[in-house]
């Protein structure tokens, strides 16, 4: 049985992570049944090793073998897809495109809107306790509750989550933002090509900390609540062609 039919296929997942929203979205795009694990950090490594995976999220678990980045996730979801849904064009050159801009995307859009938004985000425990304990089992909350002073240090050190760092975040995101809306001056649909692609996806995903969208495959809090120095960077964002297109492809792509 494959994983077009197999409902416990199994996504591995940090819920609140923008690289798990990237698999998540790609699955209920194709509308390819599974079962997302969701766990906090540190504690997810036990699931991902104990799956076959490394020591990040996602982690997608099918009978067809184990895929431990989102972009091999979304590689592999391409072969089950239809010819009208593949995240990959056919076209050699058109898929260099869309592989290039992914990887732009995945190597430095992401990780600097992780950066920016925990650097603001991670000394609030309550919205932190909120935004990782979504969808999680409640042991695991409670666990996670009493071991988040530790799992805070640690994000802070491994990310470099500091005010030089995220100002250095900031400036690489409004530089992708500005690349993004140069692409898109010429009145293009879509990156790369007639149709929705992976470089779509994967742009709009990992722009989410920085445009809050709405249809967010997890939780967040209401934009009110957020400090108001993210709220003035966030509504300068939205207002940019880029901002705008992240929007929209949440809005009219992200549920279908």
């Amino acid at each position: 049985m494959s994983a077009e039919t197999n409902p416990s296929s199994r996504l591995i997942t940090i819920s609140i992570s923008h690289f798990c929203e990237k698999a998540r979205w790609a699955l209920d795009r194709l509308a390819i049944p599974y079962i997302e694990e969701r766990h906090v950090p540190l504690i997810h490594r036990l699931a991902t090793s104990q799956s076959g995976g490394s020591t990040t999220v996602p982690v997608l678990v099918t009978e067809a073998g184990v895929f431990g980045d989102s972009t091999d996730i979304l590689n592999y979801l391409d072969t089950l897809a239809p010819a009208t849904q593949k995240l990959y064009p056919a076209d050699a050159q058109l898929r260099g495109e869309v592989e290039k801009l992914e990887d732009l995307f995945d190597t430095q859009l992401g990780p600097s809107t992780r950066v920016w938004f925990y650097f603001y985000m991670l000394d609030n425990r309550e919205m932190m306790l909120k935004l990782f304990g979504a969808g999680v089992e409640l042991v695991e909350q409670e666990l996670f509750a009493i071991v988040f002073p530790c799992v805070q240090a640690a994000m802070r050190r491994g990310m470099n989550i500091t005010a030089e760092f995220a100002t250095a975040a900031q400036d690489t995101i409004k530089s992708i933002f500005e690349t993004v809306s140069g692409m898109l001056a010429d009145g293009r649909t879509y990156l790369v090509g007639d149709s929705f692609s992976a470089a779509d996806l994967t742009f709009a995903c990992l722009a989410a900390p920085v445009v809050w969208a709405s249809e967010y495959g997890a939780w967040l809090p209401e934009f009110s609540e957020i400090p108001g120095e993210m709220q003035a960077v966030i509504e300068a964002l939205r207002e940019t062609p880029a901002g705008k297109y992240a929007l929209r492809l949440f809005r009219e792509e992200r549920r279908q």
